[in-house]
């Protein structure tokens, strides 16, 4: 992938997931480290609120009506599940109330929503659940005949 070719191949996407993976280790074994500091009700509702918001309500309306989803699930999954508005929150909160270990359940949701589950942001042209797109098969199809 490149600025001119905003795609990624099969090893392409597995060397990001090793980068998210990575980032995923030093959070978790920040947060071990650390264990006897964290505050558990901050570190659970941090973790989980990123999906009550940003996936779960799209998750129920994709499965009880399939298929198209209005943009508003995808708006809400990409601005929650976005290492900005997490990393903003995260400085908020420090600034507000200090810093606290609590915070690493930002970054380890996010990392192993990447890492371990290759979610990435939702493009509003894809179905909400992955679901191979007939043009990508089609352009891997063409791309992987050039390669040979």
């Amino acid at each position: 992938m490149d600025t001119r070719n905003l795609f990624m191949t099969p090893v392409t996407a597995a060397l990001v997931r090793a980068e998210y993976g990575l980032g995923l280790l030093v959070a978790l074994v920040l947060f071990f480290a650390h264990l006897p500091d964290v505050r558990w009700v901050p570190a659970v509702v941090l973790f989980v609120y990123i999906d009550l918001v940003g996936y779960l309500p799209g998750a129920v309306r994709y499965r009880r009506h399939g298929g198209e989803l209005p943009r508003i699930y995808y708006l809400l999954y990409n601005v929650m599940h976005s290492l900005v508005t997490q990393g903003l929150l995260a400085l908020a909160w420090i600034w507000l109330w200090g810093f606290e270990w609590a915070l690493l359940a930002l970054p380890i949701h996010l990392f192993g929503d990447r890492a371990l589950f290759g979610n990435y942001l939702k493009p509003f042209g894809v179905r909400f659940e992955p679901v191979r797109h007939p043009a990508y098969d089609r352009f891997r199809a063409d791309y992987e005949a050039e390669l040979t």
